[in-house]
């Protein structure tokens, strides 16, 4: 740290409880007060620098000159400041540094002393050494931070304002030109900065800065300057990525709940990592989440999404402003596809808890994300097809990965006995049809929460599972849905349905490559001795194969058309059954004959992959309507 030392006589003065005594040998003249402490000094040595005192003793001259008592309790940095000017006035030894140089220039000009009352006066050796700090990173933070004490004083000459630029343009500098020696180089190095190394002087070596150099530093600063800095370093056009970086270590410094994870899983308990020094109020924990809210940069990704869901579950835990929660909304809509599971589970702190999780903050969240890829799309002209989402566009990716976070989300909340079924409706159709490339993900939270809500009646069941798209279900959530006894009596034949039609479409491959394999064989028997007997057996072995899987397939079609003959005599008669679901059953649904006659028609028509069920379009669509 810098310093520069002043005056040249010992030390004169000496402390006895609140008095300070000077030990020239001469009788004190002047008292002299500053708050509680009293300074027994002389006149001359005082009214010799000071325009203020040589004032205040004329005024007080026609008084008992022995009793002569002057008042300076208003003098910047107090009785502790004093001192050293006094010291200064007698010539006694003084060190200027970064900590205390900011009040002596104020209590300097406070006392008005300029080069009026001597060369080389107060003022303009604190302003020397003030430009000798501004030089030095460390130095000019000490000096922000001893602006506290006095910050009217260093307002008014500008000294807040000049450590601000100080600092902001040593953060904002090229950190390829900022490098020092390594630390723990086994070489001794020389007085000039160079390394002896076998008595040949040569560069010491370098190692660079990492950009979040300067985070620790800052964030000793009180909220008001730090902001003030902030300001400073974006005006000069610093990377958000390192503004955010530098308010993001603030928050988790000073906010104590943003290193929580308060979800009920977990309870609440501090997240790894996590490292406070709070001793804040909570009022002024709202005003500085507010004021970290309102300084992050605009621009996307700046922040992770993470960070901005653990900031707005604190607000909520500080009661911030509706406008503090509604922008970090915004903020996490805008990258929801970022976020993960664990993140989003935000517990309600309402006044009125209805749910175990405030579901009304994650729809607007999603809400938020729908109107900007809505935006994106409407600005590109961006049509949504088969082809698209075979091919896997930047848009369609986000809103895949958006919609396995909803469905896990609501696999979460549907446990929960208060959440209704409009809300969970809401939350889930707000997801298009084409974001899901599978629906496993949305059936097993619909199962979950009809297994938590057993008293919803028929029609609200058929309403949640019209969510539902049977023919994006996996072949085990087939299985699954098959055989649950929670879902409507519709849903499952309709499941069945199209699991027939994906059977009928296997066999149909099936016998349509072994019949082209039997073809090949026959054209290529007169060319054995060329090709050689392997080739033969492994085409026989492989045609074998087919023929085994194509009648396990055809077992499997058989033992579904019994599950649905089961299902149907559980619930009437054939007659009423057919007419309550629009389909009728013909006879010779599957089989080896059924099969091998179908793959020896002309085509795959849709006719004549549907004798099972004939349904109308609802049941093609594969949405339950």
């Amino acid at each position: 740290m810098a310093c520069m030392k002043l005056g040249s006589k010992p030390e004169a003065f000496h402390l006895d409880g609140h008095t300070l005594l000077c030990s020239t040998g001469l009788p004190s003249d002047v008292i002299v007060e500053v708050g509680e402490m009293s300074f027994h000094l002389h006149k001359f040595p005082l009214l010799s620098r000071s325009g203020v005192i040589e004032n205040l003793i004329g005024e007080s001259s026609g008084e008992d000159e022995r009793n002569c008592v002057l008042q300076l309790h208003d003098i910047p940095g107090g009785a502790k400041s004093f001192l050293i000017v006094a010291k200064f006035c007698y010539g006694v030894k003084i060190e200027l540094t970064a900590l205390n140089v900011v009040s002596l220039r104020c209590a300097a000009e406070h006392l008005q002393m300029n080069e009026n009352f001597g060369e080389g006066n107060l003022i303009s050796q604190t302003e020397n050494f003030l430009n000798e700090v501004f030089g030095d990173w460390i130095d000019s933070l000490k000096a922000l931070e001893a602006c506290e004490e006095v910050l009217p004083h260093a307002e008014e000459l500008h000294i807040v304002s000049r450590c601000i630029n100080s600092l902001a343009v040593k953060a904002c500098a090229d950190l390829s030109l900022i490098s020092w020696p390594q630390s723990g180089c086994e070489a001794a190095e020389g007085p000039e900065g160079h390394v002896l190394w076998n008595g040949i002087r040569t560069t010491s070596k370098r190692h660079s800065v990492c950009d979040d150099w300067w985070y620790e530093d800052v964030s000793r600063l009180k909220l008001p300057m730090y902001k003030r800095l902030i300001m400073a370093v974006e005006s000069r056009g610093m990377n958000p990525e390192k503004i955010s970086g530098s308010l993001m270590y603030y928050a988790k410094k000073y906010l104590p709940l943003m290193g929580r994870q308060s979800s009920f899983q977990n309870g609440n308990r501090s997240a790894p990592g996590s490292t406070t020094v709070s001793a804040l109020s909570e009022a002024d924990q709202r005003n500085l989440l507010e004021e970290i809210v309102e300084l992050l940069p605009d621009q996307k990704g700046v922040a992770s999404a993470k960070f901005l869901l653990r900031l707005l579950r604190t607000s909520m835990l500080l009661h911030a402003s509706p406008s503090c929660r509604e922008n970090l909304e915004k903020r996490i809509g805008v990258q929801l596809d970022q976020a993960v599971l664990q993140d989003l589970l935000i517990p309600n702190l309402g006044y009125s808890v209805e749910t175990l999780y405030d579901i009304d903050c994650v729809q607007r969240i999603l809400d938020h994300f729908m109107l900007v890829e809505r935006d994106v799309t409407d600005s590109t002209n961006c049509i949504v097809d088969e082809a698209q989402l075979m091919v896997g566009s930047h848009s369609l990716t986000r809103m895949t990965m958006v919609a396995n976070l909803v469905d896990g989300y609501l696999a979460e909340v549907a446990p929960d006995v208060n959440l209704k079924l409009p809300k969970f409706h809401s939350v889930a159709a707000v997801i298009p049809d084409y974001a899901r490339p599978l629906d496993d993900g949305i059936y097993r939270a619909i199962d979950i929460y009809l297994k938590a809500h057993p008293w919803l009646t028929d029609s609200e069941r058929e309403q949640i599972c019209r969510l539902v798209n049977c023919q994006k279900l996996s072949l085990e959530a087939s299985t699954h849905a098959a055989q649950n006894e929670r879902l409507p009596l519709r849903v499952i034949v309709q499941v069945l349905f199209f699991e027939q039609l994906r059977l009928r479409t296997s066999i149909a491959g099936w016998f349509f490559v072994s019949d082209n394999l039997e073809n090949n064989s026959q054209d290529q028997s007169g060319n054995l001795a060329l090709t050689g007997r392997s080739t033969t057996q492994d085409e026989i072995v492989a045609v074998d194969d087919m023929r085994e899987r194509v009648s396990e397939l055809e077992k499997e079609c058989m033992s579904m058309k019994k599950e649905i003959e089961k299902l149907v005599k559980t619930k009437g008669s054939w007659n009423i059954f057919c007419r309550r679901l629009g389909f009728k059953l013909k006879p010779n649904s599957c089989g080896p004959r059924a099969s091998k006659a179908y793959n020896k028609s002309k085509g795959s028509s849709p006719t004549s992959t549907t004798p099972l069920l004939s349904t109308n379009e609802n049941m093609h669509s594969g949405k339950l309507e």
